[in-house]
């Protein structure tokens, strides 16, 4: 028996993540979303974890308060120590019944601290403020402490809303500064891009002479960005790549390690458990470990661990083996391989890509043929990665009873340079899990419900691809 590649608790899901490294293990708190009518209040349950490949259940670390209380909902914040070795946690506090002068429910800051190494820790009511005027005091949430070592203060940086502007472009990441993280004082907002709803989970971390900030966009794109500058004071540069993965991939926050950052996120679930459901808040725990390239920006992958803890060698053997040369100048060719993929596996594909091919990749959980299966496509003359299925909708069994032109999941679709020559597709699937890596610089997470089991198989259209390399490694028999 396999033991999960993605953590998620036996009693709910996984919600935003508050991850913290302590003496070499990594503290990864979450909020622990229980799907339920009427719904529980969220507390902030914790996992600990040493080698990013097995994962140790702590049950709730912060419990939330009582139906009556202001943080009858424990929503997300961050943890620091302080000089003397107290941790301070800081958490936003939320009850649907605790309403605003604009008739939305509170969001207000709140702090907690720990005097035993975290293992338990001490609530702070009289310490918990809101938004001053001229922000909406239901969007006050999200609290990200770090010390700024340039002015020696703590800041505190918010996911907020201006009270007033167009409805759907208010969004600021507002900013409190203090020198003893007990009393806060407002100051002039972080960022301030007046572009969507508000930025969700702000991060910054300093790296190899940048400054990174990280948020997660809350408007139609759902999407984790990243901006780069010299300072904490920016100027923010957007790079080319700007987002860390694409729609599933959610509320991703940071931590280092030994020279190395880590994005903690959750891969969305969705409604139903079908290929075709809406996306839903929280889901399974993902990690990604960044990369910085020479120019600063920074490239997403796999953590070298996880991927040797898949060490067993899956047998996949394909009718004229590999290399594979698929040469279709004007159409479109498939090789299947002879096996059934195992439920949770790792497969690396190198493949050398001819100038002006419109198409190539990989097939996964295929039918024998090739007709049926998801698909992780290479389109070099269009930049990106995608995601598909095939086929996309049905509504009959007739030829001609097709639901409409019914595109690609565009929410799927992740920019990044394909330029002719080799390129290295990896991916890991456990279960209804699947996440894509391109070069070790491009991540693609997503849900696969619908089709269960298959083969693998490999494909170009409209140009050609040589297969030099294809392996598939499992943790265990399973």
């Amino acid at each position: 028996m396999s033991y999960p590649v993605f953590f998620q608790p036996a009693d709910g899901w996984v919600g935003d993540l508050i991850p913290f490294q302590k003496d070499g293990e990594f503290w990864l708190f979450y909020l622990h979303e229980v799907r339920s009518d009427p719904k529980p209040g969220t507390s902030w349950n914790l996992v600990t974890t040493k080698d990013l490949i097995q994962f140790q259940d702590q049950g709730v670390a912060l419990p939330h308060g009582t139906e009556n209380d202001p943080d009858f909902n424990a929503y997300t914040g961050s943890v620091v120590v302080d000089e003397s070795g107290i941790h301070h946690l800081f958490y936003t506090g939320q009850n649907p019944k605790n309403l605003g002068k604009d008739g939305l429910p509170l969001q207000l800051v709140m702090h907690a601290t720990s005097t035993d190494g975290m293992r338990t820790w001490v609530k702070h009511p009289e310490l918990t403020f809101g938004a001053p005027d001229g922000y909406e005091s239901g969007d006050w949430r999200d609290p990200y402490v770090f010390h700024d070592p340039s002015s020696g203060q703590w800041r505190m940086l918010l996911a907020a809303r201006h009270a007033e502007g167009p409805e759907r472009r208010r969004g600021v990441i507002a900013q409190c500064v203090s020198s003893d993280l007990v009393s806060w004082q407002y100051a002039e907002p972080f960022w301030d891009p007046r572009r969507y709803i508000t930025h969700e989970c702000p991060d910054v971390f300093a790296w190899g002479g940048w400054w990174y900030m990280v948020y997660s966009e809350f408007s139609e794109n759902f999407t984790t960005r990243y901006r780069m500058a010299k300072s904490p004071d920016g100027p923010w540069l957007v790079p080319d790549r700007d987002s860390i993965d694409g729609r599933a991939f959610y509320a991703s926050k940071t931590a280092e390690r030994d020279g190395r950052r880590f994005f903690f996120g959750w891969i969305a679930s969705k409604e139903g458990n079908s290929d075709g459901g809406p996306w839903q808040w929280a889901g399974t725990m993902s990690v990604l470990e960044a990369r910085q390239n020479p120019d600063g920006t920074l490239a997403f992958g796999f953590a070298d661990e996880l991927v040797d803890s898949f060490w067993d060698e899956v047998a996949v053997t394909f009718d004229g083996g590999l290399p594979a040369r698929l040469d279709v100048p004007d159409g479109y060719t498939a090789t299947v391989s002879r096996e059934d993929l195992p439920s949770q596996f790792y497969a690396r594909a190198v493949l050398d890509i001819s100038p002006g091919t419109t198409e190539c990749g990989l097939l996964l959980r295929s039918s024998a043929d090739g007709d049926s299966s998801y698909v992780l496509r290479l389109e070099p003359k269009r930049g990106r990665l995608v995601f598909d299925r095939w086929p996309r909708a049905l509504t009959g069994e007739a030829q001609w009873h097709v639901s409409g032109d019914v595109p690609f999941e565009i929410e799927l679709e992740r920019p990044c340079s394909l330029p002719p020559g080799e390129h290295t597709l990896e991916v890991i699937v456990d279960g209804d899990l699947l996440v894509a890596v391109v070069d070790r610089q491009v991540a693609l997470s997503t849900r696969i419900y619908d089709l269960p089991a298959g083969r693998v198989g490999v494909f170009a259209g409209e140009g050609s691809a040589t297969v030099t390399h294809l392996e598939v490694r499992k943790r265990t028999d399973n």
